[in-house]
Parts: structure tokens; C-alpha cells; sequence
């Protein structure tokens, strides 16, 4: 059985992936001589903004608050994540 992604899955997946790479750049702004520990950073902050907005969605009523929402921005944010360590590191050579 095939599966249909919606629409609004698909947009927070590829917010998330610029939203991965902005908070990974910024978290090894900050910690430059701990990759790990800038990289558990940015996962929790991503985590924490995801689920933060369908939270905000929840409270206020504006917009719809869908578990499934934040799920994709984190998958689109790891993505992202993996991105900026590829640049990185191709750009490190």
C-alpha cells in the first residue's frame, strides 16, 4: 500500500533542511573545537523548534497542529545538518 504524502509535510520537510543548516552553522560558530557537541546542540534546538511551532500552532488556534509536521521538519533539518558537515568537510580539503 502506497502512501501519499501531503502537501504540508512536504513544506515543513524543506523548511526544515535550511533551518538544519542555519542552526548547525551557528552552533559551530559557537563551538568550534566541540563538533559533537555542537551538532547535539543543534539537534535539540531543532527538535525543540519543531515541536515548539506545533505547540504555539496548538495554544494560539493559528494554523494545525500536527505531530506529524514537526516529525518532517526534524527529517529535513538532519538532512540539513548533513549538508553543512558535507560542505565542511569538502571545503576543510
Amino acid at each position: 500500500m502506497a502512501y501519499k504524502i501531503e502537501p504540508d509535510k512536504k513544506k515543513h520537510f524543506w523548511v526544515g533542511i535550511p533551518l538544519g543548516v542555519l542552526l548547525q552553522f551557528g552552533c559551530s560558530c559557537i563551538l568550534p573545537i566541540h563538533p559533537l557537541l555542537a551538532s547535539v546542540a543543534t539537534l535539540a534546538l531543532l527538535v525543540a523548534g519543531c515541536y515548539g511551532f506545533e505547540l504555539f500552532s496548538l495554544l494560539t488556534g493559528k494554523g494545525h497542529a500536527d505531530h506529524l509536521d514537526a516529525v518532517a521538519g526534524i527529517i529535513g533539518g538532519l538532512i540539513g545538518m548533513a549538508i553543512y558537515w558535507l560542505v565542511y568537510l569538502l571545503m576543510a580539503k
